[in-house]
């Protein structure tokens, strides 16, 4: 009877913890809708000032910056740097996607 015990109190955790998971992913999707709101109206004030899609020079202070809260925060600054790279590439191809006139959406 105790394994019993033991396995249903261990799903119940597992239920808990996938809970909380489920959340943050939510979280995390309507945090990047947002992001990408804002990234699309930043390309679309470059386009009309003739500003290039890419910040090389901000797109290093971010990685810089994040990879130090990604630190603090006890996350792998190497995960946190190829996560925010991945988004830089996805926000410069729709920013070029403006600049061409092809509107694109995040």
């Amino acid at each position: 009877m105790n394994d019993i015990t033991t396995t249903d109190a261990a799903r119940a955790q597992l239920a808990e913890y996938r809970a909380s998971i489920d959340n943050i992913d939510a979280a995390l999707v309507h945090m990047l809708a947002e992001r990408f709101r804002c990234t699309q109206a930043v390309g679309v004030l470059k386009a009309k000032h003739d500003l290039p899609p890419a910040d090389p020079a901000r797109e290093q202070q971010q990685i810089a910056r994040l990879r130090q809260l990604a630190h603090d925060a006890n996350l792998d600054p190497d995960f946190a740097e190829k996560f925010l790279n991945f988004i830089i590439r996805e926000v410069i191809r729709h920013h070029e996607a403006i600049a061409s006139g092809a509107e694109t959406r995040a």
